[in-house]
């Protein structure tokens, strides 16, 4: 695995609520939460016929929404995105600058993935660094001279290091897979292996994994280094699953919901909770940020879901369809699949032959695969917005914007169209 290749270089009490069951749960890093009784329970209601889910995720749906609509913190519309703005394209700057300071030969594929940008508005830092500040961890004034504000920066700053190894190790990421998949966009521009080269994408990668680990030590944080170090793990695991899956297990919504805990939703739960402890806040806060992010990052990669089909490759910035052309069953197929049993057989055989994408894809469109797929991730998004919610009561007007933004964002993340 390239992934394995680049690694191996290198305080208050919530108040009672929703989430009371989850907290006492355990919080081991390396405990993936997607084989718990909670998924169990939601893919039995989720995969028990189209009758039954009709009846049962609705009215999980709503104890959601009146959770996001009764919070006193969204009353209003606003960019999530333009609270954190300065501080973010510190962030990347420093990432761009580093890369080239470092190995100046990568100096144009550090323009190409910390400027022109592969992820847009770089959601993951966006959320990490509101996330500091709703765990009330203030970027401090620019004119700050006393010790206390020495401190909170000194803190900020190495939050700050948790939102650029993030980063890294995303985009490290997506090099990589890139290479795999042989792919040629990624976010509506020519990727980096198809602009540049397989082999200077793989250089790229290896190179902000290894910096991503001279980071995360020099945090001398044994927990959030080992949470970190999981997220790796997660992602080569996640990857292994995606290359190695047996027919049974493309027919799994288990398996399918295990493997995008892994290679998308770990790098941001655990990432949150880092977060949460860098700041010296409870297990109970820090799981509360681990919950936020596990379910925002589920939302988002069943979003994704639904656009690989739905979507065009101009709002994508892919070829639609870009899954299920790789052989990936994902969670609308699945879907179709509990409604239209026929299809087992088809997802069995595999893709390589199109007429067999040609049946799925009719079977698709005649099953309710779409909207059960938008209604899970509407249920994982309203799970991410209670654990805000959840969050011990503040009256600090920077904390209140950002656990706003943070609501916000799971609803964007539901309703975005690329």
């Amino acid at each position: 695995m390239l992934f394995c290749r680049g690694f191996s270089r290198i305080s208050t009490t919530p108040r009672k609520s929703l989430l009371g069951f989850i907290l006492s749960r355990p919080t081991e890093p390396s405990q993936s939460l997607l084989s718990n009784q909670y998924l169990y329970s939601t893919i039995k209601q989720v995969c028990g016929g189209r009758k039954a889910f009709s009846w049962s995720l609705p009215s999980l749906l709503g104890i959601g929404r009146q959770i996001h609509h009764s919070s006193s913190v969204i009353e209003e519309q606003f960019d999530p995105f333009s609270l954190v703005a300065e501080e973010l394209s510190l962030v990347a700057n420093r990432l761009r600058a580093m890369v080239v300071a470092e190995v100046p030969k990568l100096a144009s594929a550090a323009e190409y993935f910390f400027k022109v940008g592969v992820e847009g508005k770089r959601f993951r830092p966006t959320v990490l660094l509101l996330m500091a500040t709703a765990l009330n961890v203030h970027l401090p004034e620019p004119a700050a001279a006393s010790v206390g504000d020495t401190l909170t920066t000194d803190l900020r700053t190495r939050l700050q290091s948790i939102a650029e190894i993030t980063e890294m190790i995303h985009v490290a990421s997506l090099l990589h897979d890139d290479v795999l998949d042989d792919a040629d966009k990624r976010r509506g521009i020519g990727s980096l292996n198809a602009v540049m080269g397989n082999k200077l994408a793989v250089l790229a990668g290896d190179f902000l994994l290894s910096r991503a680990c001279v980071s995360l030590a020099a945090l001398k944080n044994t927990e959030v280094v080992s949470l970190l170090a999981t997220v790796v793990e997660h992602l080569v695991t996640g990857e292994t699953m995606q290359m190695t899956t047996s027919s049974e297990q493309r027919c799994s919504m288990e398996y399918y919901m295990q493997k995008t805990y892994y290679k998308t939703a770990s790098l941001i739960s655990n990432s949150c909770k880092a977060i949460a402890l860098l700041a010296g806040q409870t297990a109970e806060v820090a799981m509360l940020a681990f919950e936020y992010g596990k379910n925002l990052g589920l939302a988002f990669q069943l979003i994704d879901d639904v656009l690989d089909f739905t979507g065009t490759s101009a709002s994508l910035g892919k070829g639609s369809l870009s899954d299920i052309r790789h052989g990936i069953v994902t969670a609308p197929i699945l879907f179709a699949m509990e409604e239209f049993p026929q299809l087992h057989s088809v997802v069995y055989q595999g893709f390589d032959n199109p007429e067999n994408i040609d049946i799925v894809l009719e079977y698709l469109g005649k099953s309710h695969g779409i909207q059960m797929t938008r209604e899970l991730a509407m249920k994982h998004a309203n799970l991410a917005a209670a654990a805000i919610d959840s969050l011990p009561e503040s009256n600090d007007e920077n904390v209140i914007k950002s656990r706003r933004a943070l609501v916000d964002l799971t609803q964007r993340v539901i309703t975005r169209n690329k």
